[in-house]
């Protein structure tokens, strides 16, 4: 069975500190084990240590060990540290203040020895590994003080503070489960419930249901940028659909126009309803030129499009192309009744591109303004060098562009007349050649409206020098 995400998030969350809280309690019994038992036999040692000249002064005071044996009950008091007056009986010493060894027993753990190292009196089984002190009176070794060292935590008050040790491990590990149970299922819930939304949307989107939107968080964080992000995603898609239907709708109507009406001139030269002659045939080719413009058109957009159009660039004088492309412009501009203005630098305008690309580009943008401007009309054309680019604008006068159709131009098929006629005889393919044209040239091109009341198409290309 495959578990979910928000179930596994919980499990591995909830697994960690589970684990935390069996390392940590691992952790404290092998403390107390080790440096807890460390530091109650470094308190014994130093009792042990404290306890030898109270021991030596009552071996001084009766002369030997028999009254250990006849009163055992003066062991804990000979213990004790002794007074400053040697002289003062055992029986009589004062109780001495408890230190931190005697309270966890220490005392008890002492086994005193005689010179012949038999137990006199004290811990009945002193260990092989016993601390050993000598009690020396008048330069003779007359017995042992033998130290047993704790070798687990068993009784007193280290057995009382290991319990409540051992108590406080288990319930801060309770706490530690129970809070990280409670942060899983908010994570599970919270973090994850967005993705899961995402996760669902992302598989309406595949399914092509490009309309999909998820609910987008206030947060800045990743969940809510991830949001953003999909809707971004499907917005794009859904308007890349949008323009391929709306460009095979394009292709479809451009070809079938042309195609439509060399289909019917042929029939009417089939049904004698019209003579071959050399108006006919003038027909005729008027036609396959539209389609062979418009297959060759959709060629270079196709090329473009994947990277595959070719550029040959080198060192170039863009004044020359610009002067020689209006030049073969001049029987086009009267036919149509237009008036080019030419403003160019009297020097060289130094590029660096391909001269056949460039020329397409200016050819292109010529044959717009023809196709779009009334008769009666005028043309400018501008080039000049600012800074580290070149600029070339071409103003054509009326009609206009709507500022709200302006960024749409370069779109294929696009044109700013409201109907779908084919009166200017243009597709609607040349501006996006010019775009792809610019872009290829590492420059730029934006249309504006036109002081001259038409279209103000400008062109930026980086320049030599």
């Amino acid at each position: 069975m495959k578990l979910n995400l928000a179930t596994r998030l919980f499990a591995a969350v909830l697994g960690a500190a589970v684990a935390v809280a069996v390392a940590m309690g691992v952790g404290a019994h092998v403390n107390l084990n080790r440096d807890f038992l460390g530091f109650l036999n470094e308190q014994a040692v130093g009792r042990l240590d404290l306890a030898v000249p109270s021991v030596q002064a009552g071996y001084r005071q009766q002369g030997s060990w028999d009254f250990l044996r006849e009163r055992p009950d003066l062991w804990f008091r000979l213990l004790r540290p002794a007074p400053e007056d040697e002289r003062v009986p055992i029986t009589d010493r004062p109780p001495a203040t408890a230190t931190p060894a005697e309270l966890t027993g220490a005392s008890r753990r002492f086994t005193l020895l005689d010179a012949e190292r038999r137990r006199i009196v004290g811990f009945a089984s002193p260990a092989p590994d016993a601390i050993e002190r000598a009690i020396v009176v008048d330069g003779l070794t007359v017995g042992w003080l033998v130290l047993t060292p704790f070798e687990s935590v068993s009784s007193g008050a280290e057995k009382r503070f290991a319990d409540a040790q051992a108590r406080t491990g288990w319930l801060v590990g309770g706490g530690a489960v129970l809070l990280a149970a409670a942060v899983a299922l908010w994570a599970s819930r919270r973090l994850l419930r967005p993705v899961s939304r995402v996760a669902q949307a992302t598989h309406r989107l595949a399914a092509g249901d490009y309309s999909t939107r998820v609910p987008e968080d206030a947060n800045d964080d990743e969940i809510g940028r991830l949001a953003r992000d999909f809707n971004q995603l499907a917005l794009t898609l859904q308007r890349n659909e949008a323009t391929r239907r709306e460009f095979m709708a394009d292709v479809s109507h451009e070809l079938r126009t042309p195609l439509g009406v060399l289909h019917g001139e042929l029939e009417a030269l089939e049904d004698g309803v019209r003579r071959l002659d050399g108006q006919a045939l003038k027909s005729l080719q008027a036609e396959v030129a539209t389609l062979h413009k418009l297959v060759d058109d959709l060629y270079e957009l196709s090329l473009a499009d994947v990277g595959a159009l070719s550029y040959r660039k080198a060192e170039l004088d863009l004044r020359e192309i610009i002067d020689d492309t209006a030049g073969a412009f001049g029987e086009r501009l009267r036919s149509s009744g237009l008036a080019l203005q030419l403003d160019l630098p009297a020097g060289p305008l130094p590029t660096f591109g391909d001269a056949r690309r460039l020329r397409q580009l200016l050819a292109n943008l010529l044959e717009n303004s023809c196709r779009y401007t009334d008769a009666g009309g005028a043309l400018r054309l501008q080039a000049r060098q600012e800074g580290r680019q070149t600029l070339i604008d071409l103003h054509d006068s009326a009609p206009g562009v709507r500022d709200d159709q302006l960024p749409r131009l370069f779109e294929r098929f696009f044109r700013a007349e409201a109907s779908r006629s084919r009166k200017s005889g243009g597709a609607g393919l040349g501006l996006s050649i010019c775009q792809r044209i610019v872009e290829a040239h590492e420059g730029r091109i934006e249309a504006r409206p036109s002081p001259l009341g038409g279209l103000w198409l400008r062109v930026a290309l980086p320049a030599l020098g």
